[in-house]
């Protein structure tokens, strides 16, 4: 069983990150950065926390995964400035400070008393803050295509795995707190970056980070419902309602986003 359970998790975050990778690719960065805060990372270890713990355990563990998506963003912020400002070793000083952001963030939220309530504010406030902030970053399409390694992007692949594997094995030393908050490091959009970086420009990185906080709203409204109904309807029904709240989202803002668009050119 925990065999099977350890393939399921590789199998899934590798499928994850290929096809985020090809989106980039062959329909734009700025789509896969969108669809990068669509529950990947966090679905599958808080649907882990409540397989191999309890739906109990997942659901409390899913408040705490909402406040480290303000951990997350800041990581893909720290990203973009450690980005910009390095010549030398560009990807590799982006990283550790991402990195380190993160960490640092996640330290200082687990001081927070929470409940759902501030769980919902903080992300959320995180999150219209850094639209601001990515606001000038222009949307850069890819327009010659480099054919991607297999090798490197099955590694790179490997890499968000391991992660989620490591993340998923937490609740047996830690509690619901620090588990929901290490879930929300950004597993599957951070081999993403890499990929992307490593293959093309740190431009159409950054037209993925700049999409990434218009994305996480999806996760903050997964991670809600995930609290609200694991409890209830169990992990398998409890997924698929969240998944589908999420996916509501999505679809709600690309209408929205298409309709102002369409407005803005008839203008």
């Amino acid at each position: 069983m925990i065999e099977l359970l350890f393939v399921i998790k590789l199998v899934v975050a590798i499928a994850f990150v290929v096809g985020l990778s090809l989106l980039a690719e062959n329909v734009s960065p700025k789509v896969a950065g969108i669809l990068s805060g669509y529950p990947t990372g966090s679905a599958i270890t808080l649907f882990f926390f409540g397989l191999e713990v309890s739906p109990d355990f997942a659901a409390k563990s899913a408040v705490y995964n909402m406040m480290g998506l303000s951990a997350a963003l800041t990581f893909v912020y720290l990203y973009y400035l450690a980005s910009f400002y390095f010549k030398k070793y560009n990807i590799l000083l982006a990283s550790v400070c991402a990195i380190l952001g993160y960490f640092i963030m996640v330290w200082l939220l687990h001081f927070i008393e929470i409940n759902k309530y501030i769980a919902i504010i903080i992300p959320v406030a995180f999150s219209f803050l850094y639209i601001y902030l990515f606001k000038n970053i222009q949307n850069i399409k890819i327009a010659t295509k480099v054919k991607l390694s297999y090798n490197i992007l099955f590694i790179r692949a490997f890499f968000a795995a391991s992660i989620i594997v490591l993340i998923t094995s937490l609740p047996q030393f830690v509690g619901s707190t620090w588990a929901g908050l290490l879930s929300a490091f950004p597993t599957t959009l951070f081999p993403l970056i890499l990929i992307i970086h490593f293959t093309y420009s740190k431009e159409h990185v950054h037209t993925v980070i700049k999409n990434v906080p218009v994305g996480m709203f999806s996760l903050i409204i997964y991670s809600l419902v995930i609290s609200m109904v694991y409890p209830v309807y169990g992990i398998y029904w409890g997924t698929i309602i969240s998944f589908a709240a999420a996916t509501l989202y999505l679809l709600v803002y690309r209408q929205i986003k298409g309709f102002i668009e369409k407005k803005r050119v008839k203008m």
